[in-house]
């Protein structure tokens, strides 16, 4: 079960974080990939590693807050897989403050960020998985779309994840009669590149300790399981899932 051989995935944020985790995660269940991100030489490092897998990589620079540079990528890996099945939407970036003394540039930076680049890149690759009446649609929102935070002031993290979440569902909704899924994993407290600095403090560790059942951060391939269950072929019934793999902070 879950094999994804041949299959044809599209990952975007790959160069680092979640993103690359997801991206190895697939090449390790055999599928194609096209890794998207800004930093191109991050993405041609990770594209020289995954190629020793012996499936095919391509490496696009793309800017997910830029509507031509999406189209672009979408057109790009139309033309060298001739098909899409996967959808990873894990490009994401957040200016952390209240609602009280947060400007108008940071809330809108982590909007367009975090939510519409979510529907920038499903509109475009849904476009192509649409001709094959075939698709899987995951995106990477957060727990914090879930629910608020009292140890962390991040009004548009929260708002951007939460619209996430109903993008989801409402996507859900619309592509089902065209075979796409679409699902949602939020994430509970894993390390990336944006995270580090504040995980690793003494008082946010002890916040988690006590805010989290299991009382511990995610480790890296946590999430894969999640992810690679929503893009198979045998999850073709399961659509609008909101899945959380936060240890149980969402739980209590």
């Amino acid at each position: 079960m879950f094999s994804l051989k041949g299959r044809v995935a599209v990952i975007s944020g790959a160069s680092s974080g979640l993103g690359k985790q997801m991206a190895r995660a697939f090449v390790a269940q055999r599928a194609n990939v096209a890794i998207l991100a800004r930093r191109i030489e991050k993405l041609e490092e990770l594209k020289a590693e995954l190629e020793q897998n012996g499936t095919k990589v391509i490496a696009i620079k793309c800017d997910v807050t830029s509507t031509e540079d999406v189209n672009n990528a979408a057109m790009i890996v139309e033309k060298e897989f001739g098909r899409v099945d996967i959808l990873v939407n894990c490009a994401g970036s957040s200016k952390d403050k209240g609602v009280l003394d947060m400007s108008d540039e940071e809330w809108n930076f982590t909007i367009d960020t975090d939510m519409t680049s979510v529907f920038r890149m499903t509109r475009a690759f849904a476009n192509i998985m649409k001709k094959n009446n075939y698709g899987r649609v995951i995106n990477i929102a957060s727990m914090y779309g879930m629910v608020g935070n009292s140890e962390i002031p991040t009004i548009a993290y929260h708002s951007s994840k939460g619209g996430v979440v109903n993008f989801t569902r409402a996507a859900a909704a619309e592509l089902a009669p065209y075979g796409i899924t679409v699902n949602a994993i939020c994430p509970g407290y894993f390390y990336t590149e944006l995270t580090t600095a504040v995980l690793d403090t003494p008082r946010f560790q002890e916040f988690a300790s006590s805010h989290v059942p299991m009382k511990r951060y995610g480790r890296e391939g946590e999430l894969n399981a999640g992810a690679i269950f929503l893009a198979s072929e045998e999850a073709s019934y399961v659509t609008g899932v909101i899945l959380p793999i936060d240890g149980g902070y969402t739980a209590v």
